[in-house]
């Protein structure tokens, strides 16, 4: 296994610590934000998140300008992404702090997503990541990343950045998945 491949593992890892710091009951300290207040433990996994996160761009980086892209990584890497935002996605339900249809949506088809890149890996053929996919999936990470940090820092202006970006992140996932799977319905037209 090469190193952009073992730091896209890291990131797979790293959801069992991001997902115990958000549902483990701990009264610590608040940070007062604006208007709200962020506990110690959603600063922490918003942190652990945002570290998480950049791994994406890193090994990727790190793939294309040390000819390291493996076919492996081309279906790890997306996976990986897919893990990490619907953890966070999912426990931001949880919290009360994410509508549970927006997210129902974007896992949704991310799940659709999967089973085509499934189907196109049982032909023999593997489907990359599209750029559009890769906005999303950047969308989907901001948006997380600000619900966790409970729209730090636009809660001092009062500027509802958190809420708009999950919808901005919804839209671009519908979006990109019915652009994938136009792209790519040969896939399915044609499997055996």
């Amino acid at each position: 296994m090469n190193i952009p491949n073992k730091i896209t593992l890291s990131r797979i890892l790293l959801i069992p610590i991001f997902i115990v710091l958000l549902t483990v009951p701990y009264t610590g300290p608040e940070y007062s934000i604006g208007e709200s207040t962020l506990p110690l433990m959603h600063l922490l996994a918003g942190i652990l998140f945002i570290i998480a996160s950049t791994t994406d761009w890193i090994d990727g980086y790190y793939a294309r300008k040390h000819d390291l892209v493996t076919n492996l990584g081309k279906f790890l890497d997306p996976l990986a992404d897919k893990l990490l935002v619907s953890a966070a996605l999912i426990l931001l339900v949880e919290l009360g702090m994410a509508p549970a249809w927006v997210v129902i949506i974007i896992i949704s088809r991310e799940f659709a997503v999967t089973g085509l890149r499934l189907v196109a890996a049982g032909e023999g053929i593997v489907l990359a990541a599209s750029q559009m996919g890769k906005l999303k999936t950047w969308l989907q990470i901001i948006a997380a990343s600000t619900l966790l940090l409970h729209n730090f820092p636009f809660s001092y202006i009062g500027f509802p950045f958190a809420t708009i970006s999950l919808y901005a992140a919804m839209i671009i996932t519908l979006v990109s998945g019915i652009e994938y799977f136009m792209k790519n319905w040969h896939v399915m037209r044609d499997s055996k």
